[in-house]
């Protein structure tokens, strides 16, 4: 019996939510054990690639996932076991080659990632590596049972799926830091830590295996075998899908290897960069599920039937809301970057000069959270009207200049020593990535105006400007009152102090933009609240 898209959806918001929540118990932990130092700053460059394809082939929506549900979601079980065992065989040889490759090349594949970690941090992300690397393996098995069971209407394993690895970690990570917490800092601390690191994302991503196989089995798909028929329709299907999807989800890693690459130079930049983007990613997912889920089928329809107005209409709408929370919210990392990173992080190893690192990263990622929720909003409109290629070309040319401007931020890192005299440290590679954003955001904007002149760009403009005044003033009310409270040095006391500036932050964006006309921020709160869009007219 096929489940109401309500209860579909009930499932995976608490699977999203219980994700996020072990998600953030996972940083904890690791920041209390390891702060930025050599353990942690290691597994970011080992976990590159066996990351890479956990993500690209074990993660819900990712294009592995996507292929095999839009092709079994259509056809019969015996049919779906026959394509999904010949998938199954061609694949996983294709990834054994690949885990292979990965602890042979271990060293090699360090050095190029990371070519200027010190020999402590590079020797212990080689070990790392290798531990890791059969996960580039599980992650095909994850994606093949999580693409049939949604293929089949079942979402509560998917749904829960990243929590399973989250409570893997934490609880190796745990005891770990509660049996040896009178070694932190020494070497034995680091070595030992930094193979629990590696040891429990292994166990973790092979429990997502593990918690498949039940629900496989009462659906009747313990019947896979080895197969290799390339010649069968639906397997073809699902490789003429898996290729071009995997090619374009693949372009977006490029730019984390860059910014790797390099921040390995920076000592803790690594482990920094990996902190500062979870604070970020975990609001700006649940704002970007609210806000631009429901408008991709919006555009689409609208684009179908050919009903410009409206889908310029919408358009400005999904950009003002986009401006409007992500301001909001990137005041709020830039003015009291400090006190959220101290409240968040700071206990056991993660200490001051941690909290400093984070923090300045914290602030150059709010900075951008504007543009880096518009490129995904604009990227949408051109799918919808369908042309992949525009946006397909503009990826291309921001890899180049994430490229360049990572290089630039950093002092110009050469043989012969730097060769800029500006250098932002780990700042410059966050900065980097929003200069490109911005860019890619303009050339997005010029494009769309070439296909739908009626754009009212100079609107845009005026409401954004009255939205920056905005979060200007709240940004730095914010600021001061964080600055002449007093409280006790205790978490709760700190935690109440945050939550009443970080309020009186949103508050006063609210006043002030929706007294200088903006609209939208009215009927933004309205969508966060509800995550629909049954009330827009």
């Amino acid at each position: 019996m096929k489940r109401s898209l309500k209860n579909i959806a009930l499932i995976v918001s608490l699977g999203t939510f219980a994700s996020k929540i072990g998600g953030l118990v996972r940083q904890l932990l690791i920041a209390g054990a390891f702060g930025i130092g050599a353990a942690y700053d290691a597994y970011n460059y080992a976990y590159i690639l066996p990351g890479f394809f956990l993500v690209l082939l074990g993660g819900i929506n990712g294009p592995f996932h996507n292929a095999i549900v839009s092709i079994l979601s259509r056809k019969s079980k015996s049919e779906s076991t026959y394509i999904i065992s010949s998938i199954a065989s061609i694949t996983s040889i294709f990834l054994i080659i690949i885990s292979i490759i990965l602890v042979t090349f271990a060293n090699n594949i360090i050095t190029l990632v990371g070519p200027g970690l010190t020999k402590e941090i590079h020797d212990l992300a080689v070990i790392q590596l290798k531990i890791m690397s059969p996960i580039a393996f599980i992650s095909g098995l994850i994606g093949l049972g999580f693409g049939l069971l949604n293929a089949n209407n079942k979402f509560f394993i998917p749904s829960i799926s990243p929590v399973i690895s989250s409570i893997s970690v934490i609880t190796f990570v745990g005891i770990f830091w509660i049996t040896k917490q009178q070694d932190i800092g020494s070497e034995n601390f680091i070595f030992q830590g930094g193979m629990i690191l590696a040891i429990s994302t292994v166990i973790g991503a092979f429990l997502q295996v593990i918690i498949q196989v039940p629900s496989l089995v009462k659906n009747g798909f313990n019947r896979i075998r080895i197969l290799f028929d390339f010649r069968h329709k639906g397997v073809q299907e699902v490789l003429r899908i898996l290729g071009p999807a995997t090619f374009s989800a693949g372009m977006l890693q490029i730019n984390v290897f860059t910014d790797l690459f390099f921040a390995s130079n920076l000592l803790g930049a690594a482990a920094g960069l990996s902190y500062a983007n979870f604070l970020i990613q975990a609001p700006l997912g649940l704002i970007s599920n609210a806000l631009l889920i429901p408008l991709l089928p919006t555009f689409s329809r609208l684009s179908d039937n050919n009903d410009e107005r409206r889908l310029i209409k919408r358009i400005s709408q999904g950009l003002i809301f986009s401006s409007s929370s992500m301001i909001a919210l990137g005041t709020v990392f830039v003015a009291l970057s400090d006190p959220i990173v101290e409240v968040i992080y700071q206990r056991g190893a993660f200490n001051k000069d941690a909290v400093h690192l984070v923090s300045g990263l914290l602030i150059a990622y709010g900075l951008g959270m504007p543009v880096y929720l518009a490129r995904d909003l604009l990227v949408r409109v051109f799918y919808s009207i369908k042309d992949g290629d525009t946006p397909f070309k503009i990826s291309l040319i921001s890899i180049i200049l994430n490229i360049i401007f990572d290089w630039i931020l950093i002092g110009g890192p050469s043989p012969w020593g730097n060769q800029i005299p500006i250098n932002f440290g780990a700042k410059g590679l966050v900065l980097a990535t929003v200069f490109v954003n911005l860019v890619s955001c303009i050339l997005l904007i010029v494009k769309l105006k070439v296909k739908l002149k009626k754009l009212p760009l100079l609107q845009w403009s005026i409401d954004n400007l009255k939205l920056l005044i905005s979060g200007l003033f709240a940004g730095y009310l914010s600021w001061l009152l964080q600055r002449l409270l007093v409280f006790e040095n205790n978490f709760i006391s700190q935690l109440f102090g945050l939550t009443l500036c970080i309020l009186v932050s949103l508050t006063i964006f609210i006043i002030i933009g929706t007294a200088l006309g903006v609209k939208e921020i009215n009927e933004l709160i309205k969508i966060l609240k509800t995550k629909t869009y049954s009330g827009l007219k």
